[in-house]
Parts: C-alpha cells; structure tokens; sequence
C-alpha cells in the first residue's frame, strides 16, 4: 500500500525532529543535539546517529536526544536498536504519546505486527480523537487480517474527513477485504483519482473482476496501466478484464507484457496458451500451457488446456488420463465430458464417447433448467 508507507514516513521524522531543547543543558551536549536534528532533516542519519549518541555519552537523561534517536535508527533500518532507544525513552516518560508511536513504528517496520498494534492500541487510547494514529493503527489490523476491526475503528472517523485520502484507503481497502466492496470500491476508486495512484486502481479493479464487474474493473486497470505499466500484477489483471469482455485484441499484448516482466507469470502463461490454443497454433501454446502447469500442477483449469492440447496433437491417451481425473473430481463439470466424448471417439472406444454425449446432454438440459447462474 505505497500512500500509507509515506504516511509512516512522515510520521516518524516529524515525531522525531518536532522536539524543543532545553536551555540550561551544557553547551557541549546542546550543539550535538542540534547538529543531529539538522543532520536528519537532511536525511543525514549517519551523521544524525552519531551526533545523538554523542550528545547522550555527555547526558545520559537528555530524553530529546535519545528519542530522536530512536527515530533515526528506525530510518535507517536498525529497528532493534531504534525500540531499544524508544523502549527507554518511555520508561523516563511514559505518558509521552509521541515516543510510543515511535516505538509502534519501529515495531510495525521490523515486522513484528503484534508488537506494534499493542503500541497503536496504546497510542489509539491515549488520544483517541487523533486521525493519524487510527489510522495507523486501522492499517495494522490490515497487516494482520484483521479488516473488519480496521473498518470499525476507521469508519466514525470518516464525517467531516472523506477528503482524506488516507484514511479513505486504509478504510476502503478494510471494506472490500472485509465483504463489503460496495462500500469500499466508491472509497477506493476516489483515491485513485484523487492521488492518481496506480496502487489504488489496481486494487478496486482487481475487486471489481472477483465480482465480474468487467467493465468497470477495465477502466480501473487500463487507468492503472496508463500510470504505471510495469506496476506487479496490473498487466496480467489488466489481461484478464479485456478477455472476459471478449477483447482478445486488446488481452494479447497485456499477457504478453505481463510475461516479459515475469516469464513465470502463471495467469498469463495459462491465458495466453489458451488464446494460441484457440488459434491452433500449438508450437506456441504448448510450452506457455506447459509452464503453467508445471508453476500449478492442481489447477484444474490448466489441465484442462493441456489435455485439450494433447488431445488436437493426438496425445489421445494422455489427452484422456487427464479428462477422466477431472471427470472424478467434479463429475458435474461440463468441459471435461465434451472433451473426453470426443478423444474417446478418436481412441476408438465408441460406446465410452456415447455415455459421455449422453452425460453432456444430461448436465446442459439441467443447466438450461436451473437457469442463468447468478454472478
């Protein structure tokens, strides 16, 4: 989620350089500490790391000190030394909110999400009314599949706040990863427009093709890859969307910019050897439809094309080992009774090709029956 690691960015260099100093400190340790504060607003954190130290061999209870460094250990990546600093900075103050976030931070950085919720609950608690924090903290829930809390904390937040564009996505994306997409998608998508970020489309478009809303979820992932074509995932997505329309014009160069990014990419290798395959050109459909398999041996619809494949390139007996496992395992799905009436036809086994002719009768009149699935 790129807009809310800028926002722990922020965060953590205004809660570590907004300190005041103290006049009466010696001039020695006074300097050092506001040479270390300069150096870190210049992004100087070695110079700022080692100014703080400094400063604290000279006063060992000077607290500005110490949690700036904490801080500008945090930001340079060393999360154990920086909690250890913030750990003792709020054991001089525990009552001082800012340290604590720091040390949530420094925790949620290092990965241990227990760790930093426990802080951001304490942080939340102390200052309740603070946007920021419960922000903060709502994205931790995220971190740890915890959407529906994060979508309970953050959504009495929102009166008077909607044109904040943090809070709408962490709260957006806690919605539509909670089950309620309805809500989140309209959050979501304003985000995207309103920042231009392609992190946003991605993900609302992504959302709108789980719920097959095609159309919509190709304006979100075209819009996406219009801002940012080689952002993870959006090329296959953006694939997707356009084959689902039947826009197999536009769905070939997505797969194929997708598996120039990522060659094991298998969602564009699947759908690109299925668009080969249809086209029979199987010198370039096997190896993409083999790729696929072998990344995910158990998908049920990889075997299918391979044993499609095999079966227009008369593999027959290995076209139809395959069918007849996927027949065991979902007797009701129609593709593979369609295909294997015909490779049993072709493997000489008539009586076999009429009982499954008269299977793919069975489970078309039923479905006419039942009619239209819902989407």
């Amino acid at each position: 989620m790129r807009l809310i690691s800028i926002l722990f960015l922020a965060l953590g260099i205004q809660a570590a350089v907004g300190q005041t100093t103290k006049p009466s400190l010696p001039a020695s340790a006074e300097n050092l500490l506001r040479s270390g504060i300069a150096a870190q607003q210049h992004g100087d954190l070695k110079t700022a790391i080692e100014d703080y130290r400094k400063a604290l061999a000279l006063q060992p209870k000077l607290a500005e000190a110490r949690i700036n460094l904490g801080a500008a250990l945090s930001a340079a990546g060393d999360f154990d030394a920086a909690i250890d600093e913030d750990a003792h900075a709020l054991a001089a103050a525990p009552g001082n909110v800012g340290v604590r976030k720091n040390l949530a931070l420094a925790y949620y950085k290092k990965g241990d999400l227990a760790r930093a919720r426990t802080e951001f609950e304490a942080v939340h608690a102390a200052q309740p009314h603070d946007l920021s924090s419960a922000v903060l903290l709502g994205y931790t829930y995220i971190k740890l599949n915890k959407e529906a809390e994060a979508a309970a904390l953050l959504t009495p937040f929102e009166p008077g706040h909607e044109t904040n564009m943090d809070l709408e996505y962490v709260l957006g994306y806690a919605m539509i990863q909670s089950g309620k997409s309805a809500d989140g998608l309209p959050r979501m998508e304003k985000v995207a427009r309103a920042t231009r970020s392609a992190d946003a489309y991605v993900i609302a478009g992504s959302a709108r093709l789980s719920g097959r809303e095609f159309h919509e979820a190709r304006a979100d992932l075209d819009a996406a890859v219009a801002l940012d074509p080689s952002f993870p995932g959006v090329q296959t997505l953006a694939g997707q969307a356009r084959d689902a329309l039947g826009d197999t014009e536009a769905a070939l160069p997505a797969f194929q910019a997708a598996l120039r990014a990522d060659p094991r990419d298998f969602t564009a290798n699947l759908y690109l050897g299925t668009m080969r395959l249809k086209q029979r050109d199987f010198e370039s459909a096997r190896p993409l439809l083999e790729l696929a398999l072998q990344l995910q041996p158990r998908v049920p619809l990889a075997r299918l094309e391979v044993a499609k494949l095999n079966g227009m390139t008369g593999k027959y007996a290995e076209a139809a080992a395959t069918l007849e496992d996927l027949e065991r395992t979902d007797p009701n799905w129609l593709d593979p009774h369609i295909e294997l009436a015909a490779i049993y036809y072709k493997l000489h086994r008539p009586e076999d090709g009429l009982r499954e002719r008269a299977i793919v009768d069975q489970i078309e009149a039923r479905q006419q029956k039942e009619g239209p699935q819902k989407q």
